[in-house]
């Protein structure tokens, strides 16, 4: 019985431990992130506030200094906040489209580097513009060899070239690797070769990047 109990106790904190230890990272890391936005104008904000007269009368635990320094802190985040908007306003207006343009230029004449930036340009577009049905399928397909499967996203049909020298129609499968999903491998097979799943791509990378330890719900 004793054991039994210690076993149970173990799995509670361990099921606590998951719920909590993610929470607390996030505050913490919020909580970083703030300070390091606000420290350089919180004492200026401050002194401002007193100037003013405007000093929050203390809340529950928190002293009336303390309610100025929050204050000004949130006060810096919404400033913070409308600086970057307007700056991304005037980058979309003035800035990004000259200094793209320029880049552009000189990527394009780059021996090498200019070949995989047009190859990375139309892949954007393609994603993005392109075609909605690509990488929305989600496949089981045979790799590393016969007998064994991988999870892959549907890409699109092959080239017609590639087609040709099978004499079949292939389909272009993205097998991404574990845990990296920015890496992979692009594979051609038969339709036949292909078992479609009902799944979300974004749960079939999750399974990838997770080493299949996070089972997607479509998948139980």
């Amino acid at each position: 019985m004793t054991i039994n109990m210690l076993q149970s106790l173990k799995n509670n904190l361990i099921a606590g431990l998951m719920i909590l230890l993610p929470i607390v990272v996030t505050m913490a890391l919020l909580g970083f992130l703030i300070d390091l936005f606000t420290h350089p104008f919180v004492d200026l904000v401050s002194a401002t506030l007193i100037k003013f007269n405007i000093t929050p009368r203390g809340f529950l635990f928190l002293s009336s200094e303390q309610m100025i320094r929050y204050t000004s802190k949130l006060l810096i985040l919404i400033l913070l906040c409308v600086f970057t908007i307007f700056l991304g306003v005037l980058a979309r207006w003035f800035v990004t489209k000259s200094v793209f343009s320029l880049t552009d230029k000189i990527l394009h004449k780059i021996p090498v580097i200019n070949t995989i930036y047009k190859a990375s340009q139309e892949l954007t577009k393609t994603v993005f513009k392109g075609e909605k049905t690509s990488f929305q399928q989600v496949v089981m397909c045979p790799f590393p060899s016969a007998g064994t499967y991988a999870l892959g996203l549907v890409a699109r049909e092959a080239p017609a070239s590639c087609n040709a020298s099978v004499g079949s129609e292939l389909i272009s499968v993205l097998v991404l690797t574990t845990p990296n999903p920015t890496s992979g491998f692009l594979l051609m097979y038969p339709q036949n070769d292909l078992i479609y799943l009902n799944i979300k791509p974004e749960s079939a990378i999750k399974y990838i990047v997770s080493g299949g330890v996070l089972i997607p719900r479509e998948l139980l």
